[in-house]
């Protein structure tokens, strides 16, 4: 099951259908993983808390994930995303926030299943990953501008 809560009228001010993108994107990324999934849409004061109390960085960022133990199966874990943070990003690397939100869904799904990034043979995988199941459900490879 995929949960979504939209906290920031933001993002339904800017996408009507935000929860079907969500949705989508997300069970892409799921395939045939059992488990349940959070995603909660907010703002950047929100997810710049969030990341300062969690991860040690007082600012906004794009995604949050926030894997859940294994004792608290089937949810896998919670992704949060930051409106601002994703609609500067989207309009600066001139993709449609849709596309950016699909993959940014995607990306925080894959770390919810252990996928990272910490290494460049790990970001090598991981990309590899997210342009199979975007390619999936229609979106562009989000790396291949000069903004990855």
């Amino acid at each position: 099951m995929i949960e979504i809560e939209v906290e920031a009228d933001d993002w339904t001010f800017a996408l009507a259908d935000v929860e079907a993108v969500v949705e989508r994107a997300a069970g892409a990324a799921l395939g045939a993983v059992e488990g349940d999934v959070v995603v909660l849409l907010t703002d950047d004061a929100a997810v710049r808390d969030l990341n300062a109390r969690f991860r040690d960085r007082d600012r906004p960022t794009n995604v949050l994930s926030f894997p859940a133990p294994e004792s608290a199966a089937p949810h896998l874990g919670d992704i949060v995303l930051a409106y601002g943070v994703c609609a500067a990003e989207a309009e600066t690397q001139g993709k449609t926030l849709v596309d950016h939100l699909s993959h940014l869904v995607v990306h925080g799904v894959l770390h919810l299943l252990g996928r990272d990034h910490e290494d460049d043979a790990e970001a090598e995988e991981m990309e590899a990953e997210e342009r199979d199941v975007l390619a999936r459900i229609g979106v562009a490879d989000p790396y291949a501008g000069d903004f990855a």
